[in-house]
């Protein structure tokens, strides 16, 4: 299923696109980033491709990445790029994972790391640094975050844009699940969360700074309770 495909799943649940720039008539431009990811590569090469893309044009626009601090698959990728052309790199990883997701000693080339104690920490702190969220092809650990940030937006936590890079299609099932979900009546507030979805990586920063609020740059007042 390609762009056209998803976006039309999407719609059906009021998760296109569009609306979600309409509900925003005063753009900002995005400073931070965050990007979820997987620790492995993937069999395609067009995911590790696709997050060098990513990588490369958030440096580019001046845009800060927050990820999960992992140096090797996807997130590596994602990370390297956006240094390699000379951009800025906030990774925030649990000590628990440094010596699966990482080393300490290739953690320097980041020009921030933050260690937390966990992973509730870890996501909290990354929503917490981030004017928008996007996901790139990942495991089960990628699926939960993406799943949380549109559950809290769902829930009226954050406006803050939601963005999904569709790489050859690799997340058309998730739009499926979601149609299911809806049609089954336990998706009742939609309209609360409009995720961005795109299969081109060069469409995607624009659509997200589209989609952003200027009131997400002073924070969101009632922050994100441990929930």
């Amino acid at each position: 299923m390609r762009e056209a495909d998803a976006a039309q799943h999407f719609a059906r649940m009021r998760l296109d696109p569009k609306a979600a720039s309409s509900d925003f008539p005063s753009m900002m431009t995005i400073r931070s980033l965050c990007v979820y990811c997987g620790s492995a590569s993937g069999r395609d090469p067009s995911y590790v491709k696709a997050a060098e893309a990513l990588g490369t044009a958030m440096a580019h626009r001046g845009i800060r990445l927050i990820y999960g601090g992992g140096t090797r698959g996807i997130m590596g990728a994602v990370s390297d790029a956006v240094i390699a052309a000379g951009g800025q790199v906030t990774g925030i990883i649990p000590r628990f994972l440094i010596d699966m997701e990482a080393t300490e000693s290739e953690l320097k080339r980041l020009d921030e790391l933050v260690i937390t104690e966990d992973m509730h920490e870890r996501k909290h702190m990354m929503f917490e640094r981030s004017d928008a969220f996007v996901a790139l092809p990942g495991g089960i650990g990628t699926l939960e975050e993406l799943v949380e940030i549109m559950t809290w937006g769902q829930l009226g936590r954050h406006r803050k844009p939601i963005a999904i890079a569709n790489v050859d299609g690799f997340w058309d099932p998730f739009s499926k699940l979601l149609e299911h979900m809806r049609e089954a009546g336990f998706i009742h507030t939609a309209h609360q969360v409009r995720p961005i979805v795109k299969d081109r990586i060069e469409d995607l920063l624009p659509a997200i700074e589209a989609a952003a609020s200027p009131a997400e740059r002073e924070g969101v007042e009632a922050v994100i309770e441990r929930l």
